[in-house]
Parts: structure tokens; C-alpha cells; sequence
């Protein structure tokens, strides 16, 4: 009886190491899942204030209660205030090189008719020639066009009447994703009634339209291909 003793012992330690070991992993934080990593575009909310009590004046009109001036409307002018940026984006480049060169060279030496150079040297081997052509050309062209809408927030209202604005907007479709993002200056000014601006108006804007999935992955080249595109001389 004394052998099947030791063994259930040894199996039940075995078993609570292997319980102590799940444990232990489960409590890891690099086990948790993690947490995306901030784009820089995300939305910027408003500042919360605490609600402080009005006391009642006894009058109809109240500007706390969502008051807009006429001139202005409800036009975005604070922290956390959205409006629309319509991307009319289109650019049109090109560029041509050409190059053209030549060079041609010659030497001779005659020899002595006499003696022992003679006898070892013809005159046709002293005489040396060199030609040299360069013939080369280039061109590029590109063409990109973006109409699209993207709804933004204030994140930072200036004292020269300008607000600095950002957002994202993301797309998850069936093969990928796709998201767009948006960053740049705007004149307070320069939003009309209906909330938007161009975004041809926009200072130092910065526009990213990319993705991921199937789709981005088969428009690559594959990682052996570039490397050796790296290594080739040619």
C-alpha cells in the first residue's frame, strides 16, 4: 500500500504545480490583451465643468442655456466642437532628365628605327585609343485625387482667431481596413453656416489615407523581392 501512497501524493503535487503554474500566467500582464496604441488623431472632448446652480432671476432668456449669437450661429468655436473638412485634394506632377556625354582620346609614340628597341617593338603597339559614351534619360509622373468628407473636433483654440482641429474616421470592411485621418490649422473665420470647411483652406494639413488586409498585401512586393532589389548592382 505504500507505493500507490507516494504515487497519488506525486500526482498531487504534479497536478497543483500545474494549477499554481495557470494561476501565475493568468495574473501576467503581458498575457493581457493589449491596448492599441494612440494614432494622434483621436477626438478631442470638451472640458467638463461642474454644473454650478443658477439662481433663478426671474427672466425668460438665459445665455447659459445653449445661447448662439446671431452672427455666428452654431458654428464650431470651442474644445471638443465638431465640423466637416471637404477633402478636394488633387495633385498633378511631372518631371523629365535627359543627359548626353562623349569623350574620345588617342596617343601614339613612334619607336627607333634602329638597335635593339626595334627589333622588339613594332610600330603599331605604341599606339592607344579610347572612346567614351553616355546616354541617359529619365521621367516621372504622378497623379493623386481625394473627395472625400471627414468630420473633425477642435482640439486647441488660439488667441489669433485660428484652432488647431484633428480626427480620424475608420473603416472595417470585409478584406481590410481603411481609415482616414486628418490634422491641420483653421481660421474660426473661415467655417461656413453649414459647419464645414475646404480643406484647401487648412494650414500645415496633414491628410493620411491608408489601410491594412488582403488587398494592401497583395498590391506589395513580397520581402524577398526587396531584398533583392537592396543587394542588386543594377
Amino acid at each position: 500500500m505504500k507505493p500507490k501512497r507516494s504515487l497519488n501524493r506525486r500526482l498531487l503535487s504534479g497536478t497543483s504545480r500545474v494549477v499554481a503554474v495557470c494561476l501565475s500566467l493568468h495574473g501576467v500582464p503581458a498575457m493581457a490583451k493589449k491596448e492599441p496604441k494612440p494614432s494622434g488623431f483621436e477626438a478631442t472632448l470638451p472640458v467638463t465643468t461642474p454644473a454650478v446652480p443658477i439662481a433663478p432671476s426671474g427672466s425668460i432668456f438665459a445665455a447659459s442655456g445653449g445661447y448662439a449669437p446671431l452672427y455666428q450661429g452654431t458654428r464650431a468655436a470651442r474644445v471638443g466642437d465638431p465640423l466637416t473638412i471637404l477633402l478636394v485634394e488633387s495633385t498633378t506632377a511631372a518631371k523629365s532628365v535627359s543627359s548626353k556625354s562623349g569623350k574620345t582620346g588617342s596617343a601614339s609614340i613612334t619607336p627607333p628605327t634602329s638597335g635593339l628597341v626595334s627589333k622588339l617593338l613594332k610600330a603599331d603597339s605604341l599606339k592607344a585609343g579610347s572612346t567614351s559614351n553616355f546616354n541617359g534619360q529619365g521621367s516621372a509622373a504622378q497623379t493623386s485625387t481625394l473627395n472625400s468628407t471627414l468630420s473633425v473636433t477642435i482640439a486647441e483654440v488660439r488667441s489669433n482667431g485660428t484652432a488647431l482641429v484633428r480626427g480620424e474616421k475608420k473603416m472595417l470592411i470585409s478584406q481590410g481596413d481603411e481609415w482616414v485621418r486628418f490634422s491641420g490649422i483653421v481660421r474660426l473665420v473661415d467655417i461656413d453656416q453649414e459647419n464645414q470647411i475646404s480643406s484647401d483652406r487648412v494650414a500645415d494639413a496633414r491628410i493620411e489615407y491608408t489601410g491594412k488586409g488582403a488587398l494592401q498585401t497583395a498590391s506589395k512586393q513580397g520581402w524577398l523581392g526587396r531584398f533583392f532589389n537592396m543587394i542588386s548592382p543594377f
